[in-house]
Formats: structure tokens, C-alpha cells, sequence
């Protein structure tokens, strides 16, 4: 039997501060466990941690978390 197609995540995001769309991308730097999200057009960063597990949107969601937690 053919193997199903798996669903490709997001790896562009908009931005919580311009809201550009498609402008946040993320880097990783596993060797440290570090994970870096930026905006393309207004260099807003956010760093986190991350785990050979951690796909892109996960770190994402943790800035836009990270964002909601400081608006409180």
C-alpha cells in the first residue's frame, strides 16, 4: 500500500509586531538548542530554546505565547 502524504507545516510566519505576512522565519542552531524567529521587515527577533523535536511552528507559537504573557 502507498505510504500517506504527510502535511507540510508552516515555516513563514506573520509577524505579532507589523504584521507582515509570511515576513517571520525561523533559524536553528540545534548543536546549542537554540532556535531563533525574525521578522524580515522589522527585525523583531525571539529566542527560545529547542530539542531535535522542535519543528519551526512550535517556536513560533512559543513567541506569540511569549507576546500574550507580556500584554498581560
Amino acid at each position: 500500500p502507498p505510504k500517506k502524504a504527510r502535511a507540510k507545516l508552516d515555516t513563514l510566519f506573520s509577524c505579532p509586531f507589523c504584521n507582515s505576512s509570511k515576513s517571520v522565519s525561523i533559524n536553528f542552531d540545534r548543536d546549542m538548542g537554540r532556535a531563533t524567529a525574525k521578522c524580515s521587515q522589522c527585525s523583531q527577533k525571539y529566542e527560545s530554546r529547542c530539542t531535535p523535536l522542535t519543528d519551526a511552528v512550535d517556536v513560533y507559537h512559543d513567541w506569540l505565547d511569549s507576546c500574550e504573557e507580556a500584554n498581560k
